[in-house]
């Protein structure tokens, strides 16, 4: 164990997270609670009253949290949260107070892009792109060494990258971003279309839904494709091929040395990860003349956040 003793706090819509987390990286102690996410004063009592259970058995200096929203360039304030009534929140300020330690409020995909980096599948390079693959597209960039921000702290929204102009409505209030089509959300809501569409391809998936396609989820369809169904499989196929012509666009601007896969559909592991490979190979700019970055499973899971929130209260 190496390092001063860090907690890293990860705000989630249904539960909140926490860990003390060494300098290495390691864990040493985690906990949860539940996340009362439609009211921002009992979330600040939460986090605060997880911080204080860890530090009491931990010497903890300094508190990381990773929230889902816009956070200001001094990592304190959340300018907007999607799904929190967080609205120019002055949430470091709050939890230094109620914790009596120092708080770093980061965004949450960048969080577990920074743990990726430091500790995961990112940590022998210098130059990083994380996507999470979830109900929507997250991921955070990490440009020689340091975490990209941008100048009013905000950088890194690379689901709301427009891949298809005037295409589907996302609930950012633009239409045709990224995570329209490459996400978990998306992946199901095409699966169920396509099973009322196309029933005797989808007799398999639909069995195990019990014959309604809203019992339709990600876990099933990744389920069904281990086991070989193929019309699951052509799913997921479709689903990594937007994301592969999504990151050869990504790719173009920022070249990564590394592209890390993370995210709950990214379990499916091969399955998702090969046309995802394939089809980046086949639209990046330049291909056959430059250096191609390589694609990476994740490999700290749901932990990233935790771990990355935690190593950026040491900076």
């Amino acid at each position: 164990m190496t390092g001063d003793l860090t907690c890293g706090i990860d705000i989630g819509g249904t539960k909140i997270a926490g860990a003390v987390v060494d300098g290495d990286g390691a864990i040493l102690e985690e906990a949860r609670v539940e996340s009362p996410a439609t009211d921002p004063t009992a979330i600040e009592a939460a986090v605060a009253g997880l911080v204080a259970a860890l530090a009491a058995r931990h010497p903890v200096v300094a508190v990381g949290v990773g929230a889902a929203g816009y956070i200001d360039a001094d990592r304190s304030t959340v300018l907007f949260a999607p799904n929190i009534a967080w609205r120019d929140e002055p949430l470091g300020t709050d939890l230094s107070r109620l914790t009596g330690l120092p708080v770093t409020i980061e965004n949450d995909a960048n969080a577990a892009a920074w743990g990726e980096f430091r500790y995961g599948a990112g940590r022998d390079v210098d130059d990083q792109l994380m996507i999470t693959v979830g109900t929507g597209v997250g991921g955070g960039v990490i440009a020689g060494g340091r975490l990209l921000r941008g100048g009013y702290g905000v950088a890194g929204e690379i689901g709301h990258l427009c891949v298809v102009p005037d295409g589907r409505q996302c609930g950012c209030g633009n239409r045709g971003c990224f995570e329209q089509y490459g996400s978990g959300s998306a992946l199901v809501r095409a699966t169920r279309e396509a099973a009322v569409g196309t029933s005797l391809l989808a007799r398999d998936l639909l069995d195990r839904a019990g014959g309604d396609p809203a019992a339709i989820t990600g876990p099933l369809i990744t389920a069904a494709a281990q086991d070989g169904d193929r019309f699951a499989i052509e799913q997921l196929r479709s689903l990594g091929q937007w994301l592969g012509h999504g990151i050869a666009s990504l790719v173009a601007v920022l070249d990564p040395a590394v592209i890390v896969i993370g995210g709950g559909v990214s379990e499916a592991g091969d399955l998702l990860l090969g046309p995802i490979r394939d089809t980046f190979a086949n639209a990046l700019t330049g291909r056959g003349y430059r250096p191609q970055a390589e694609i990476r499973p994740a490999v700290l899971g749901n932990r990233a956040g935790v771990i990355g929130a935690a190593d950026l209260a040491r900076t």
